[in-house]
């Protein structure tokens, strides 16, 4: 008698945790660089996904809504850097407040150790308060996506 071949039967290949880790990385840093274009759009926020490229002399364009959709890949590219250190420092904590502090702890980072790197982007204590506000909440979601997204597919990982 023939097997026969049900999709039921079928197994799915299984990604392995790294490019999960990856994936969540790059889609972090697309989603929420989207969003930060659309509140530098909307004046909510006085620098746009291109302050990534501030630290290189490319030009004019990189001001320009080219500039800021370059920046947005670039943001996509180093957020899964972001997202392996904090699998590497924090995987197995299922809280969401580890991811909003990981959050603020790069907000810190980008507006005060490497400020210094980023020409367009002024001193904290000479921010509006939009851009502010909006930028520390756009980091804490950020956190909070790449952590409890790496936290559920470890834990995931860790029952298969």
């Amino acid at each position: 008698m023939e097997k026969q071949h049900l999709e039921q039967n079928e197994q799915e290949m299984q990604m392995s945790f790294p490019a999960k880790v990856a994936l969540i990385g790059i889609f972090g840093g697309i989603i929420w660089s989207l969003l930060g274009y659309f509140a530098f759009f909307f004046n909510f926020i006085r620098v746009g996904p291109a302050l990534a490229l501030m630290p290189f002399a490319l030009g004019d364009w990189k001001d320009t809504y080219i500039g800021q959709f370059v920046g947005v890949a670039v943001i996509a590219v180093l957020s899964i850097g972001v997202a392996f250190v904090y699998k590497l420092l924090l995987q197995k904590q299922q809280k969401m407040w580890v991811g909003a502090v990981f959050g603020l702890v790069l907000w810190g980072l980008v507006f005060y150790v490497l400020n210094p790197i980023f020409p367009g982007l002024k001193p904290v204590g000479q921010l509006d308060a939009n851009t502010l506000i909006t930028s520390l909440c756009l980091y804490v979601l950020y956190g909070v996506f790449i952590g409890y997204s790496i936290s559920y597919e470890y834990e995931q990982q860790r029952r298969n």
